[in-house]
């Protein structure tokens, strides 16, 4: 079983886990040695994990963090715990920021079983830095958290590797983060920056809410337009021979079509099925998911498979519409403007997918 699954079972655990572990020994127990497991080290193994590492540090003696996973006979990661539900910053982890600086460790971790946030010392030499450069959670493992695990698991451990990417991942972070704030509302420096290049009036207040009306649709606008483009060159650039042979009763992907059944897929359905995977990517191999049209609606499936739909499109004269489907056939319709507004409900598509992983 590959880690990427152990980790989506340890998952789905979560919702009855919250209403039974109240204690940081519970959660070592059901979630922390699991996910230690699941990356490949032998939890059982004193000479690879040490539970309960004591070391003096300065005028403390006797301290301990959780636990410290060993490299040739060194500590090399040390990882401290609290309880499933607990609040993760610098400020609860006193034991991992004091040893950081007297081992050889240069991986801090801290965990709450199902939130992971790991620190080095990119701001200064042998003292950990105050905020992580990596977090993820279990449940939520995209494409970059993938990518980390897999460098952080036993089988592909080296220190350098891991050190030399730290500080490019942490500062994207911030970006990122910064610009998800500025796409659900602009500030007004970033405002005023757009607006200075095209308009050379005074901005009132009445032209700066005008504005910033303006630059939140614009981006919104420009970051699904630019995953279409993206989508679209990817397309293009598949030759009939490198395409997969259609499934049975399978509406192939391409160009708007009709079958001998009457079917036909529209120029729309395709760029709402690029859209979608497009987004579902960040969870889900794309080459897992299928498009299916129907002559009542247009389905996108995981795997294919008619159980496990992903969403679904309907087209009429008037309204277009995103269905979302739960495990027991109940749907949530939602009315778009447009297909690309299909990118304003990214979290509620992930959300659902993750039902049937």
């Amino acid at each position: 079983m590959d880690f990427l699954d152990s980790l989506q079972q340890l998952a789905n655990r979560l919702p009855r886990l919250r209403e039974t572990i109240q204690t940081e020994e519970g959660t070592k127990n059901a979630l922390v040695m699991p996910v230690l497991q699941a990356l490949g080290y032998n939890v059982f193994d004193p000479f690879e994990v040490v539970p309960e590492y004591t070391s003096d540090v300065g005028t403390k003696k006797g301290e301990k963090v959780d636990y410290v996973l060993m490299k040739e006979g060194k500590p090399a990661v040390l990882l401290e715990c609290k309880a499933l539900g607990a609040e993760l910053s610098i400020n609860h982890a006193s034991q991992l920021y004091r040893y950081f600086s007297c081992t050889d460790a240069r991986i801090g971790i801290l965990t709450n079983g199902e939130v992971w946030q790991f620190y080095t010392d990119i701001e200064a030499p042998n003292k950990m830095d105050d905020k992580p450069f990596f977090e993820f959670e279990l449940g939520k493992v995209d494409a970059r958290a993938e990518a980390f695990l897999r460098k952080i698991g036993k089988s592909s451990f080296n220190i350098d590797n891991i050190l030399s990417n730290a500080a490019e991942l942490k500062y994207k972070k911030a970006i990122r983060k910064i610009l998800n704030e500025q796409l659900e509302t602009p500030s007004e420096d970033f405002v005023r920056f757009f607006a200075r290049q095209i308009y050379e009036g005074i901005l009132n207040s009445t032209r700066m809410e005008r504005f910033s009306a303006l630059v939140q649709q614009a981006f919104g606008e420009w970051v699904n337009l630019k995953i279409s483009e993206k989508l679209q060159t990817a397309l293009d650039g598949v030759t009939p021979t490198d395409q997969e042979e259609p499934q049975q009763d399978e509406t192939p992907v391409s160009a708007s079509t009709a079958t001998d059944d009457g079917i036909v897929t529209t120029p729309e359905e395709i760029e709402g099925f690029h859209i979608v995977r497009a987004i579902l990517a960040q969870i889900i191999d794309p080459d897992r998911i299928r498009m299916k049209d129907t002559k009542s609606y247009c389905g996108v499936l995981l795997d294919y498979n008619v159980r496990k739909p992903l969403c679904r499109f309907l087209f009429t004269a008037n309204q277009t519409t995103l269905i979302l489907v739960d495990k027991e056939r109940n749907e949530k319709r939602i009315p778009l403007a447009k297909v690309s507004d299909i990118g304003k409900h990214a979290a509620e598509l992930l959300e659902y997918a993750k039902l049937y992983l």
